[in-house]
């Protein structure tokens, strides 16, 4: 007694539709992944190379219509930018918020700045700083 097989023999007819769907599944897997690994690439190199003007908050002092901030630049020579301060009152509503150019070929720069507010000022926070 002999059973009959439902299968086609192996290798006659080609591939099964199985076999070629996994098969794209896999090459739009990887070129997903090489552009999702280009793009992560992208931004981190341009996070990186492009960060020419970096600085901190050393200190402040707040008071009724400004407040004082120490401020500590680092830079590449010639670079030109400025940096963005605010401060907040008690309550967190933002009081004051002005940019703060720095230039020259100095690649260290200590400088004390006065932010001007609408109220007291009890915060002194650095948002950022960009090149240009």
């Amino acid at each position: 007694m002999t059973t009959a097989s439902t299968r086609p023999p192996e290798g006659r007819y080609g591939r099964s539709s199985d076999e070629r769907a996994d098969r794209k599944l896999k090459v739009v897997g990887a070129v997903l992944a090489v552009a999702l690994l280009g793009l992560v690439g992208w931004f981190g190199y341009h996070y990186v190379a492009q960060s020419k003007i970096s600085a901190e908050v050393i200190s402040f002092e707040p008071g009724k219509e400004s407040v004082r901030v120490h401020l500590e630049v680092r830079k590449d020579a010639g670079t030109e930018g400025y940096c963005t301060v605010r401060s907040q009152a008690e309550d967190g509503a933002e009081v004051g918020r002005a940019d703060f150019r720095f230039d020259g070929d100095d690649t260290r720069i200590d400088q004390v700045v006065t932010l001007r507010t609408t109220a007291p000022g009890t915060t002194a926070e650095l948002l950022g700083c960009h090149a240009g």
